[in-house]
C-alpha cells in the first residue's frame, strides 16, 4: 500500500479516535496504520519530564535551536512509517510548520519509555524502524526492570551499537548525558529497587 493511502487511513483513524474515551495514538508500522490506546502512568510522565529537562539544558550548548519535545509524530514517507515517540530531539522551529508530523530527517534522537502492556513495540518494531529512518540515537528506558539501552550508529539492519545501563547510572546518550538517579521503577516504592510497593 502506498504511504499516501496509509497516511489518509491514519488521519481517518485519528479523527475517529477523537470521539473515543481515553487517549489514543495512530502510528504506521510494518503492517500499516494502527490505532493504540495510550495510558501512560505518572511514573512514565515523570521520567519523560526528567529526560526533557536534562536534554533541553544541554541542547543550549550542543545544538542551539534544538529542543527535546514530547508529542510530535515523526514520519518517513519513502519507508512507509509514522511513529509517535515519547520524546524527540528536533529543531524548535519545526513545531511552527504546517502539517501533522515531523520529517524523520530532522530528528536527532528519540526516547521511549517502555510500557508494561506492550514492550515489543519499543524493543522490536521501533528498534527496526528508527535506524531505518536514519535517526542517530535511540534511548529505551524500561521502568519494569530498571534498565536502559542506548542504541546508536544506524545501519542497514538496525543500530550497530547497543550500550546497556541501569537506573542510577549517568547515561551517555549521543553528545549528552542523562542522570537516571531519580528514575522510578513501576511497582516499586520511591527509588528503592529492592522494595515492592504495597
Amino acid at each position: 500500500m502506498e504511504y499516501a493511502m496509509m497516511r489518509a487511513i491514519a488521519t481517518e483513524l485519528g479523527a475517529y479516535a477523537e470521539g473515543l474515551e481515553g487517549a489514543w495514538r495512530v502510528e504506521i508500522g510494518p503492517s500499516g496504520p494502527v490505532l493504540a490506546m495510550r495510558c501512560p502512568s505518572k511514573r512514565h510522565a515523570g521520567t519523560i519530564r526528567r529526560i526533557r529537562n536534562q536534554l533541553d539544558e544541554q541542547l543550549l550548548t550542543t545544538h542551539p535551536g534544538y529542543i527535546c519535545a514530547n508529542g510530535p509524530e515523526i514520519e518517513h514517507p519513502s519507508l512507509g512509517r509514522m511513529r509517535g515517540p515519547d520524546a524527540v530531539v528536533i529543531p524548535e522551529d519545526v513545531l511552527d510548520e504546517e502539517g501533522l508530523a515531523v520529517d524523520a530527517t530532522q530528528v536527532l534522537a528519540v526516547i521511549e519509555i517502555v510500557s508494561p502492556s506492550n514492550p515489543n513495540n519499543d524493543y522490536v518494531e521501533k528498534l527496526a524502524d528508527y535506524p531505518a529512518m536514519g535517526i542517530a540515537h535511540y534511548l529505551i528506558v524500561d521502568p519494569r526492570t530498571g534498565t536502559i539501552e542506548v542504541h546508536s550508529d544506524p545501519c542497514r539492519n538496525g543500530y550497530a551499537r547497543k550500550d546497556p545501563y541501569i537506573f542510577g547510572d549517568a547515561v551517555p546518550f549521543g553528545p549528552w548525558t542523562v542522570d537516571t538517579s531519580a528514575f522510578r521503577r513501576y511497582g516499586k516504592a520511591g527509588n528503592d529497587i529492592g522494595e515492592e510497593q504495597p
